[in-house]
């Protein structure tokens, strides 16, 4: 029997080794080639990235939208919602980018011989795999990341949604959540809860680095964020709330990883609450090296909220990455959030934009080691149980085999 030929979109991919941009959809690719299918991916060119390479057995194509590459904004750096929000650029881009897309995703049908598509983000992925389906009859399976249907308030941008969910072979949602919002666009009902997973060999307890601890200049408490620094981060209110963590914990250090166009301000507010020696604004970190961050610091904090358009946490990885290496978090009762962290059970839950609350959750943990290890554990069997990449493989691949 032949192998399936399955081409994969998505706006969001590793534009080149040890990037920074997050990287489960070509982790989920890379599984569905190990299971047997011939994989394709496309997605859209970054400057300094290659139009074309394998990865890892990937053929993966990056469609150019606009000259000079360097001025392509619409992708990457934080995404399309917080790209369109930045730049103007983007938002004169965008048509663009629906076009070269679609034009190459009909050349590669031919040029790959596709039999199938899995389309990441409803719009504009599924949207123009639907397209394909009327016009080329390839079947497509449509994954929502929540990014692309929490801000939908555009009457235009729900219709292309709705079609796209509604005429997908199978629709998938990364949380409880995300798949409210689809049943609310479409009306449709069997759309399948299939959440991104986490590397349980990548993150692990093994990787706790005392060393690490002493290049940050961290001596005792140690509090981590990960993220990339946007509103919808809620970071603002995390750094309030170390005012009074300190006042308990004088030496804990908040390390904050991650870049974005909040980080001056958030700079200047920790710097205005007397707080610059008690953050640790670390930038950008490689993936390859967030296994040893995780496993070292003593409780993961993601104090993320829903901004004014509607956007954010669709599931939150930051938070299975530390339960997987053994480290207690704290999140936000956004979301998809609450689908990992149980309050008192593999975590601890506080309401949005609430620095006393986050203190307060913050203090309690760092007070109680036990606590800490007894929700570190269950959050980590629960990870193992529901969240492991290969149970993850093995469900797309189950759906991949049903298309007709």
């Amino acid at each position: 029997m032949a192998k399936m030929n399955i081409l994969v979109t998505a706006t969001t991919f590793p534009r080149w080794k040890d990037d920074t941009e997050p990287s489960f959809v070509f982790v989920l690719s890379r599984l569905l080639s190990i299971h047997g299918y011939n994989v394709t991916v496309l997605v859209p060119h970054s400057y300094g990235s290659k139009k074309y390479e394998l990865m890892d057995n990937l053929k993966v194509y990056r469609f150019p939208y606009f000259v000079p590459y360097r001025m392509q904004r619409v992708c990457y750096q934080g995404g399309i919602l917080e790209n369109l929000k930045r730049y103007k650029l983007a938002v004169l881009q965008l048509p663009l980018l629906f076009a070269f897309e679609f034009l190459n995703m009909a050349r590669l049908i031919k040029k790959e011989k596709i039999d199938a598509i899995h389309a990441h983000w409803i719009v504009p992925q599924g949207f123009l795999a639907y397209l394909c389906k009327k016009l080329y009859g390839i079947p497509y399976i449509a994954t929502a990341h929540a990014g692309d249907v929490f801000p939908l308030k555009s009457k235009f941008f729900r219709f292309l949604s709705n079609l796209a969910i509604k005429d997908s072979d199978f629709c998938t949602a990364n949380s409880s959540f995300t798949k409210k919002k689809l049943l609310k666009i479409s009306g449709r009902k069997d759309i399948k809860i299939i959440p991104m997973g986490v590397d349980l060999s990548v993150f692990s307890e093994r990787n706790k680095n005392e060393d690490l601890r002493k290049r940050l200049g961290v001596k005792k408490e140690f509090i981590l964020t990960v993220g990339r620094l946007v509103e919808k981060k809620g970071i603002k209110y995390l750094i309030s709330s170390m005012k009074d963590v300190i006042k308990k914990f004088p030496d804990a250090k908040l390390v904050i990883i991650g870049d974005g166009p909040e980080r001056k301000g958030l700079e200047i507010l920790a710097k205005d609450l007397k707080l610059d020696g008690s953050i640790i604004f670390a930038g950008s970190v490689e993936n390859r090296h967030l296994p040893e961050f995780y496993a070292t610091a003593d409780l993961f904090v993601g104090p993320s909220i829903v901004t004014e358009s509607g956007d954010t946490e669709g599931l939150g990885i930051v938070f299975l990455e530390a339960l997987a290496s053994g480290t207690c978090v704290i999140g936000s009762n956004v979301g998809g959030i609450p689908d990992i962290i149980k309050h008192n059970d593999t975590g601890l839950l506080v309401n949005q934009k609430s620095p006393g609350q986050l203190a307060n959750a913050i203090i309690r943990l760092l007070s109680d080691k036990g606590l800490r290890r007894r929700l570190a554990s269950s959050g980590r069997k629960m990870v193992k149980e529901v969240y492991s990449w290969r149970l993850i493989g093995k469900r797309f691949n189950e759906l991949a085999a049903s298309i007709k």
